[in-house]
């Protein structure tokens, strides 16, 4: 198959490079110029694995204005406040043949694809994988080769030629799938996933095993848990796994899979980028009250992340201070 992977950052280079080195035509779209600029530099991307084996993967990388191709399937990997200035910026090259599919974390992508993409060519999903950036023109895949799994599922619910096309390149890039049969339940119990590793990971700058490691961890976790599904029985939303389920997840991943990992909200927020957390928290709130639901602990959390990026702000902003300060008396000190 040929695809274009809009979003070369971790996840995007995780499924893009893999799907390469399954057989298949993939090309990179970004739009981070240092990162862009070292790729190019390097003539590719370097890979590690688990911070081991560090080599060069020669990929093929464009901007959203230099590509001009008809790939079959687009890969979304952007973060959720960028999606829509690549599509605006993307459209040039979409048309009535191609397939979008995403595995983005959080709520709102998919009213921002069906803006360019029919219903029945739109495939959802969701993934439990772990990557990190650690900078420009780099990526370390989290896990020994074939951890993690994933799901998806067509936005229409039926899945096509393509649909299963791209199942089966999936599975030869070893990413795990499943194909699930109900859209917005498969998308939402990750939501809920994320909603309290990612959030309180973020919160207290911690990796996912010091949260599942801490005897209050249930506690935290399962009253997350408990407002969202009870948000969702009140929307008549069908997830697919239930509370206990989830629980069991949350506690498999923190403490098994994937002790020694950030999630990707503290990855954002250690550098100084906004993050997800209105999104998937603040998503979960909005939808309590559509409901008549007041999520007071999600609507808590989303204000606690919002604290720590202020915080963070203003940290760099009185050591940006105190170091002019110190410059100027260097140099008066200097002249005297």
């Amino acid at each position: 198959m040929k695809f274009a992977m809009i979003g070369a950052g971790a996840m995007g280079l995780r499924y893009g490079i893999l799907l390469q080195e399954a057989g298949n035509d993939v090309t990179f779209i970004d739009t981070w110029q240092p990162h862009i600029d070292k790729i190019r530099e390097q003539g590719g991307v370097y890979v590690m694995r688990d911070h081991k084996d560090r080599h060069l993967t020669k990929i093929k990388l464009e901007t959203p204005e230099t590509y001009d191709d008809d790939p079959d399937m687009l890969i979304f990997f952007t973060k959720q406040m960028q999606l829509e200035d690549y599509l605006k910026r993307c459209k040039h090259f979409f048309n009535d043949r191609q397939y979008a599919f995403t595995c983005m974390n959080g709520m709102g992508h998919i009213e921002k694809l069906q803006k360019y993409f029919a219903d029945d060519k739109i495939i959802g999903g969701t993934a439990l994988i772990a990557t990190v950036l650690p900078g420009p023109g780099e990526v370390d895949f989290m896990g020994k080769r074939g951890a993690g799994m994933m799901n998806m599922c067509p936005l229409n619910e039926k899945p096509d030629d393509m649909c299963y096309q791209l199942f089966n390149e999936l599975k030869k890039a070893q990413m795990n799938p499943t194909l699930t049969n109900d859209f917005t339940g498969t998308l939402m119990t990750k939501v809920i996933f994320n909603s309290v590793i990612n959030t309180i990971c973020t919160m207290f700058e911690i990796p996912m095993g010091e949260f599942g490691n801490f005897k209050g961890a249930y506690q935290m976790g399962r009253q997350l848990i408990d407002e969202a599904y009870d948000i969702c029985a009140r929307a008549g939303i069908h997830l697919v796994s239930t509370r206990d389920e989830e629980m069991a997840a949350l506690d498999h991943n923190t403490r098994i899979d994937m002790p020694l990992h950030y999630p990707s909200m503290y990855q954002d927020m250690i550098k100084d980028r906004p993050t997800e957390v209105d999104y998937i928290n603040g998503y979960i709130a909005n939808l309590g009250r559509k409901y008549h639901y007041e999520a007071a602990t999600h609507l808590f959390v989303t204000q606690a992340v919002h604290l720590a990026e202020y915080h963070r702000q203003n940290e760099a902003k009185r050591r940006a201070a105190e170091k002019q300060r110190a410059e100027i008396e260097s140099q008066t000190a200097q002249t005297a």
